[in-house]
């Protein structure tokens, strides 16, 4: 046993976004942290900023995208951005893997010995009365007075109907493997999905010279829209005191005064507490009714994208259609799949060479293979939320056990927390709810008049 286990470091587990962030923000603070990642590609970067085409774009404008709430300018100084006209620019999300990178080595410089990186998997954690020894996958262990979990996201579920068919004419993985390899001869592409996901794929294989069909296919063909060249400023506003479907009808009646990007982007300081103060039920129908109209209009696309886009729509070489699989069948190295057009009975066949999957990440944890977030279910350690979104957390991002007990040691950020928060997968929200995190956990939040 530790003689002072609260000076033992803090491990976090998962060095993407939120887990590099949250490390940067406990190491400005004097904590001393074990970062763990088995994915030597993801450290500092995780998926969404990963990618090495330059073709995807940010979809949050450069002036929103500092890595510190205090400091909104941070990473406009960085790119060297001053004027306006930069400000609203969407860079290459490889851009901004390279400048989250660079705060991560600057910190690791300015707080010498106080970071231990770890390339390895956690596969679990043995608890003891005031610590915690992380167990990785070469059997070393991490003692830890706290244990977070940064995940992020997890690669999208096979599709039952899908089950049928094989590499290499599905693709389940568009985040992991090479979308436009070995296409020649393939002359139709199934995307299943119509977001965001969907629209990085379709970039991907134009870059890539595929100059076949592309048919983005989902149960109601929505799209993301796009943003404004100049974004709107919203200027703050007091929290709307409607709910349901009122909420709803003073959003339709506010977007037809100032534009429904206004109407929205007005709505963003709130919408995490908008979100808590509904109650499950109410949450549920958002999420059967309404999730898909406000993805398209909340997760927008940076206007060169939405061009590109538009380009390959009229060219005829990318549709987007609504419906639903019903069948799909291997013969002859391409997928026969059977499918019904929402709104008709008629089930219609289509031939594609390449079926890609970009439903986006699975929430269902019962459905990840993350080796420590099985453990930690199969002991009760933590369970789903109760929308299936990810972990049950309370608001201060501790972990719920099986109990419905809030654990003071195990916490977790990021997409793993949207069943809490609802709005947690992009920059300004990751990037509070880290802060808010580290200065929790060093007892920073008691200083500057937040506590005694």
């Amino acid at each position: 046993m530790p003689e002072k286990p609260d000076e033992l470091p803090i491990a976090i587990v998962g060095a993407g976004f939120s887990g590099t962030l949250l490390a940067i923000n406990l190491l400005r603070q004097g904590a001393s942290v074990v970062l763990v990642e088995r994915d030597r590609e993801s450290l500092a970067r995780g998926l969404a900023y990963g990618t090495q085409e330059v073709e995807h774009l940010l979809n949050v404008r450069a002036s929103n995208m500092s890595a510190f709430p205090d400091d909104p300018g941070h990473f406009l100084r960085w790119m060297g951005y001053s004027d306006a006209d930069q400000a609203n620019r969407f860079v290459p999300r490889l851009t901004y893997g390279s400048y989250l990178r660079e705060q991560l080595i600057k910190a690791m410089a300015s707080a010498p010995g106080r970071l231990l990186l770890k390339e390895q998997e956690a596969r679990g954690i043995d608890w003891h009365a005031t610590y915690a020894e992380l167990v990785l996958a070469s059997g070393e262990r991490v003692l830890a007075r706290s244990v977070l979990l940064a995940l992020g996201h997890f690669a999208p579920a096979g599709l039952p109907v899908l089950a049928g068919l094989e590499s290499p004419v599905l693709v389940s993985n568009p985040w992991q493997q090479q979308v436009a390899q070995d296409l020649e001869g393939v002359d139709h592409v199934l995307l299943v999905g119509t977001g965001l996901t969907a629209v990085d794929v379709a970039l991907s294989l134009d870059k890539a010279g595929y100059r076949g069909r592309i048919t983005a296919l989902s149960r109601r063909g929505l799209t993301p829209r796009a943003h404004a060249v100049v974004g709107p400023v919203a200027g703050p506003v007091m929290r709307p005191t409607a709910r349901g479907s009122w909420l709803l009808r003073a959003l339709r009646h506010r977007a037809n005064e100032v534009g429904w990007r206004h109407a929205i982007d007005e709505l963003r300081p709130h919408t995490q507490s908008l979100w808590r103060l509904h109650d499950i039920a109410a949450q549920a129908r958002f999420l059967r009714h309404a999730r898909p109209w406000w993805d398209v209009h909340r997760h927008r696309l940076a206007p060169p994208v939405a061009e590109k886009i538009a380009m390959m729509q009229a060219q005829g070489r990318l549709a987007f259609v609504g419906g639903r699989i019903v069948a799909a069948r291997e013969e002859d190295g391409a997928a026969l799949v059977s499918w019904r057009r929402r709104g008709s009975d008629r089930v219609e066949t289509l031939r594609a060479g390449r079926v890609i999957t970009c439903t986006g990440p699975e929430g269902d944890l019962s459905r990840c293979a993350h080796p420590l977030l099985q453990s930690l279910l199969r002991e009760g350690r933590a369970r789903s939320d109760v929308h299936g979104l990810g972990l049950d957390v309370d608001h201060t991002c501790r972990v719920v056990d099986a109990a419905g007990r809030r654990q003071d040691r195990l916490f977790a950020v990021g997409p793993l927390t949207k069943g809490e928060a609802w709005e947690i997968i992009a920059v300004p929200d990751i990037r509070r709810q880290v802060w808010d995190l580290a200065r929790y956990l060093t007892h920073a939040h008691w200083v500057g008049g937040e506590g005694l």
